[in-house]
């Protein structure tokens, strides 16, 4: 009998989830928009996710579920997750998978970046820059529309570029003027674009990397790792190949999967419904004043009724449930 195991990364900007087999191998996957809606961007994932094993007439058995991600805990408990892990746990894990030699890993998302340093096969060093917004794809996506270009073109076009602008790095502040100002004087909007590009870059390596030793074999992911203009500008910088999956915006999403598969110790099939479509979820926060902490308790509803907390360091954090029950 074929086992399953879903694995959910929900973002601030995007939700990517997967479904893998016994062989790590993905099945089916998908990648949303979260919309500011962790809860309604998951009930959207797993229906695709439903819809494609459909597809294939496939009938799962699922054994594992895991969620990480900015939303994790939320999302976890909506689900019912077996395991719930933080984001550089879940990258390092899938990119393992694929790349068992791999000794940096490069993440850059819509609205944060990472870099993961590992030395056989652990993570011995990480940073994460949740602050400077100049490197991140989200940065990239509003000057894209500046200029009048899809996002999906935009490294093609930077490809083109012969002498690219030499746009500022250190801020969006700076580099959006900076990038009007050279648009004024003429600058081409191909070199636009590939100034564009090797400021990300720099920002990244500016932020992240000071320290750090990047060290053969270099992977990129996230969703910025399709931009070809972005992937050669770290090849310059860097001075060494840089290897970009095919699925590197589904890394994530597969290390919590594995993740799920390897927490179910004793192989039982978990009670997973894929018809969640339906069910009405809602999350209700509440300060106890039970001592000094004034914890921010959040309660997580389904169809009306609580299924778990998020918060609270001690117990009288539990005697708020009847207050909040009929809310």
């Amino acid at each position: 009998m074929d086992k399953y195991y879903i694995g959910i990364d929900i973002g601030s900007i995007s939700t990517k989830a997967v479904i893998i087999d016994d062989d790590k191998n993905i099945v089916v996957s998908d990648y949303i928009w979260t919309c500011g809606s962790p809860i309604e961007a998951t009930k959207k994932v797993i229906t695709n996710l439903d819809n494609k094993l459909k597809e294939k007439n496939i009938i799962p058995k699922i054994y594992g579920v895991g969620t990480t991600g900015s939303a994790r805990n939320l999302v976890g408990n909506v689900v019912g997750a077996n395991i719930i892990k933080n984001e550089i746990t879940a990258h390092a894990i899938g990119t393992l998978s694929r790349y068992p030699d791999v000794r940096t890993i490069l993440e850059i998302g819509g609205q944060d970046s990472k870099i993961i340093i590992l030395n056989q096969g652990i993570v011995v060093d990480y940073a994460m820059n949740t602050l400077c917004a100049a490197g991140t794809g989200a940065f990239l996506s509003s000057q894209a529309k500046r200029l009048g270009i899809d996002i999906e073109n935009m490294g093609d076009i930077a490809l083109t570029s012969k002498s690219p602008s030499k746009i500022a790095a250190r801020c969006t502040v700076f580099a959006e003027s900076d990038l009007v100002h050279k648009a004024q004087i003429g600058h081409k909007k191909e070199d636009l674009i590939a100034g564009l590009c090797n400021s990300v870059v720099k920002n990244y390596l500016n932020n992240l990397s000071r320290g750090k030793k990047i060290e053969d074999k270099v992977v990129f992911q996230g969703g910025v790792s399709k931009n070809k203009g972005v992937v050669k500008a770290f090849e310059n910088e860097l001075n060494k190949k840089i290897y970009v999956d095919e699925n590197s915006h589904l890394m994530g999403a597969l290390g919590i999967a594995i993740l799920s598969k390897e927490a179910n110790k004793e192989e039982k099939e978990i009670d997973f419904d894929f018809n969640i479509k339906d069910v009405a979820f809602k999350t209700v926060g509440v300060e106890c004043s039970g001592c000094s902490n004034n914890c921010e308790i959040i309660y997580i509803y389904k169809n009306n009724k609580v299924i778990d907390k998020i918060g609270g360091r001690c117990e009288k954090s539990n005697l708020l449930q009847n207050k909040v029950a009929n809310i």
